[in-house]
């Protein structure tokens, strides 16, 4: 039974939905182990929703050691179908200042350490990832932000994402080749989850929440922890506003998303030839097509 349809997923600051009412923790072992945290199951602008801190709540997993497939497999476990991930992010670019919002269309994945696939031992599936973020859900994201006229914030719909391994920051060298590649921020998490939630047949968007700009800047050596902590703080009260916004526009008129059949077309083994145990492994990715 599905308990929630929209998802959120909460970087580094964004820890609990404070607005969340309801509240109930859920447990979930996947065949992927235990996702990141418990996650929270509670009523958001009259709707039920999923909320799971990335990291954990205490902040102790590295963007290497997090269970990607577990965390998305769990909240489609639960009946997620739209999926926000809200994310602390440097800027690559002058005009994209601490505290404004990205609401990224595109990604570059420089990870290399991550499991970003259900498929394998003996299923072969290939989505299509051209458009990695579902544009309609992106769409309600933007509109979200743009209506609340929130202070100190711009934002910027559309750029790209680039996803870096971490969990150090970059060097300048690659900062300003990120930069040079037209790269919009930069971040560790986002990448593996709009994979998985492709896979998952959930629609993804990312609210990228700028907390300073990467190392290539000038002005960065005069960054300090204190001031990118402020930020997170204040990116954290932000996004809660922009999330019950765009969960509130998602109830009154959920759109459709080409990710809700991703896997109509990409699987190309035969289901009476994948073994018994995989099927099991996957249920919940594949049972319409089973």
């Amino acid at each position: 039974m599905a308990l929630a349809k929209i998802g959120i997923i909460g970087g580094s600051g964004l820890y609990k939905m404070d607005a969340l009412n309801d509240v109930e923790e859920v447990k979930i072992d996947t065949p992927f182990g235990l996702p990141s945290d418990a996650l929270i199951l509670g009523t958001l602008e009259g709707t039920r929703v999923a909320f799971l801190a990335r990291h954990g709540r205490n902040h102790n997993l590295l963007p290497s050691e997090l269970p990607f497939r577990a965390n998305i497999y769990a909240m489609k476990k639960l009946g997620v179908e739209y999926l926000i991930s809200a994310s602390a992010v440097g800027s690559l670019k002058e005009e994209v200042r601490p505290l404004d919002m990205v609401v990224p269309d595109q990604f570059i994945d420089r990870t290399k350490n991550r499991a970003s696939t259900f498929f394998g031992e003996g299923i072969v599936a290939h989505i299509a990832f051209g458009d990695p973020v579902c544009n309609k859900l992106a769409k309600v994201l933007a509109d979200a932000i743009a209506s609340l006229d929130l202070p100190d914030v711009t934002l910027h719909y559309g750029g790209i994402y680039l996803c870096m391994e971490g969990p150090a920051f970059s060097t300048k060298g690659e900062s300003h080749l990120y930069r040079s590649w037209g790269a919009t921020v930069i971040g560790m998490t986002n990448l593996p989850e709009a994979k998985l939630a492709r896979e998952a047949e959930i629609a993804y968007a990312t609210l990228a929440l700028v907390t300073d700009y990467d190392c290539w800047h000038p002005d960065h050596d005069s960054v300090t922890v204190e001031m990118v902590i402020a930020n997170l703080q204040r990116n954290a009260v932000n996004a809660q506003k922009v999330i019950q916004e765009t969960v509130r526009c998602l109830e009154e008129n959920p759109p459709s998303s080409d990710a809700h059949s991703a896997l109509k077309y990409a699987i190309l083994t035969q289901m009476d030839k994948v073994p018994l145990a995989t099927k099991e492994k996957l249920e919940f990715l594949l049972r319409r097509y089973v």
